[in-house]
């Protein structure tokens, strides 16, 4: 009897410990920039400006001194008691459909190199003179999942956000979350690419992806104390099982001896 009951201590005692080791969480696995150095300065030279995409929906403004001559630029959808502006979507070639002026390709450039592209049109043709390009993208929008308290799309409405901030909109990461092993996915006109980053280096803000493009979708990987803690009702139910088997058995023994 003395062997079993200590068979049994010995069990109890390894199931305590690796419950303990599953759920612990360190000060390495949570903190960011964890490789910054104190009064290190970093010069932010980056001058970055969303650029037009395959499937980005643009809206299109065009204002003059006298708006009668812009007025077969603007088009208006009739929507019920109040018209709204037409919307434009780039096609698979790069290009959008515009009044008068026909198929203009704006895959690629930048929201202000496409406002010169219109003006540069109108200027040659001799349509309108000093008019104001107003150009807005209007899916400007990044999804953030996985291990984030709020995860869900967001809207960004000036068309430029870091992918910190878009965490922040998020709620940041979990407890849960791994940070140094971050995914952004990227469609780049057709294509996917994957990028992994660490948010526990200061060298995040030199990744490709630290600024966010329309539709960038960035997952957190649960850490390893996530995944145990997801099937952890699974295994305490097992757990309980067991002990409540031995536990039975040891008074049985207990009983007939």
């Amino acid at each position: 009897m003395n062997k079993l009951n200590l068979n049994f201590k010995q069990f109890l005692l390894f199931l305590f410990i690796s419950f303990l080791g599953t759920s612990c969480v360190t000060k390495k696995d949570i903190v960011y920039f964890q490789n910054a150095k104190d009064f290190e300065t970093m010069v932010d030279t980056d001058t970055f400006e969303a650029k037009l995409k395959v499937g980005d929906i643009v809206s299109v403004y065009i204002s003059t001194l006298n708006p009668a001559l812009a007025q077969p630029y603007n088009l208006v959808m009739e929507t019920g008691a109040a018209g709204a502006m037409v919307t434009y979507i780039i096609d698979v070639d790069g290009n959008i459909d515009y009044p008068v002026l026909g198929k203009i390709k704006l895959v690629g450039l930048t929201v202000e190199e496409a406002k010169e592209l219109f003006k540069k049109k109108f200027k040659d043709g001799h349509l309108l003179k000093d008019p104001v390009v107003i150009i807005r993208i209007l899916n400007y929008r990044v999804t953030i999942a996985g291990a984030v308290n709020r995860p869900g799309v967001y809207n960004i409405e000036n068309e430029r956000v870091t992918i910190l901030e878009a965490l922040g909109m998020a709620g940041d990461l979990s407890l849960n979350g791994k940070r140094d092993n971050v995914l952004v996915i990227r469609n780049q006109n057709g294509t996917k690419v994957y990028t992994r980053v660490d948010l526990t280096s200061k060298e995040i803000f030199n990744s490709p992806v630290f600024y966010l493009t329309q539709n960038d979708y960035v997952y957190v990987e649960p850490n390893n104390s996530a995944i145990s803690t997801a099937s952890g009702d699974r295994r305490l139910n097992t757990v309980m099982t067991i002990t409540s088997f031995l536990l039975t058995t040891a008074l049985i023994f207990v009983t007939v001896n």
